[in-house]
């Protein structure tokens, strides 16, 4: 069943604003404590997340990602700059703000003597929700626990929980739901069921900001990424513009002989050869076109047996602009 989103409970009804989320100048400082100097883990970050989008912020461990949720989801105070959810500000109208966000944690922090439909009317009641207008029922069919209502949490499996967790999420409607490291510890198989829920809840408009280690799966659920280091937004584009940013590609060729050296006829190209019957080419695609590779290939006279390609994905990326990062 549909969830509606844009809309939590007690939240304003004003136009849908073109960023869900917007910030400008955000910074965070940890004063010095136990003889440690005072640590920035926000750095004056300026980051817009549209309306609609799913959209996925990586980064190393201790980069600034949970003190940036945790800044959106009220429990951490910002040194400055200014942070707006749902157009709401955050310092001039703290409650609606963190009606307009749902955050599911990396935790599994679930009562394991409640069962499902406890968990949400106790979590429905913390937000106010009225005992009229919750969704109970809805909710826990848009997440595939309707038949598991009335069993106690601490029967449900490690997946089940995983969807306890979006569900408390959602009681009150948030038109954004924040997903900290959704799959850390699953299996391949709950993932894949997470994933295709994520996609669902994004299709009917939900805004889904998610935080992963798995940059496999930031590149295959977001439209949008960035990447934050020590603090600092270092690349914020679409996963398409960030992945075009590197201009790398590399051609593995199998040839049907063996080979003594390469054919000095591909001499023009950054070529090497890996073993006796097979040629590997790293090339941009901005500057060569792979079928002047193969023609050059069969102009020196070889025989192709089979070929295969690998592209630089979002773990290259990754690599590249947090090394990048470090060395300033």
């Amino acid at each position: 069943m549909k969830i509606e989103s844009g809309a939590a409970e007690g939240l304003a009804v004003t136009a849908a604003p073109d960023n869900a989320v917007e910030t400008r100048g955000l910074t965070k400082v940890y004063r010095a404590s136990g003889g440690q100097p005072a640590k920035k883990a926000l750095d004056a970050v300026d980051l817009a997340i549209p309306r609609g989008s799913l959209f996925g912020l990586l980064g190393p461990n201790g980069a600034g990602k949970s003190t940036f949720i945790n800044i959106l989801g009220g429990l951490v105070n910002k040194t400055a700059g200014t942070a707006q959810i749902w157009g709401i500000d955050i310092d001039t109208d703290p409650r609606n703000a963190r009606a307009a966000i749902g955050v599911v944690p990396q935790e599994l922090n679930i009562d394991p003597f409640f069962t499902p439909r406890e968990l949400l009317e106790v979590q429905a009641g913390l937000y106010g929700v009225p005992e009229p207008e919750r969704r109970t029922n809805e909710v826990l069919a848009a997440v595939g626990l309707a038949d598991k209502a009335e069993a106690y949490a601490r029967s449900l499996s490690g997946g089940m929980r995983r969807r306890m967790l979006v569900a408390k999420a959602m009681v009150h409607a948030p038109p954004i739901l924040v997903l900290d490291e959704p799959t850390a510890g699953v299996d391949v198989e709950l993932r894949q069921q997470l994933w295709a829920h994520i996609r669902r809840m994004n299709d009917e408009g939900t805004t889904i900001l998610l935080t992963t280690h798995y940059l496999e799966e930031a590149e295959q659920l977001c439209d949008r990424i960035a990447i934050i280091n020590h603090g600092r937004v270092i690349a914020c584009d679409t996963t398409l513009a960030l992945l075009r940013r590197l201009d790398r590609k590399e051609l593995a060729i199998n040839l049907a002989e063996d080979l003594a050296a390469v054919p000095g006829s591909l001499g023009d190209f950054n070529v090497e050869l890996a073993n006796p019957r097979r040629l590997v080419f790293r090339y941009r695609p901005s500057q060569t076109r792979i079928r002047d590779i193969l023609s050059a290939v069969r102009g020196a006279g070889l025989i192709i047996a089979d070929l295969t390609t690998h592209e630089a994905d979002l773990e290259d990326l990754f690599i590249e602009l947090t090394r990048k990062a470090d060395e300033t």
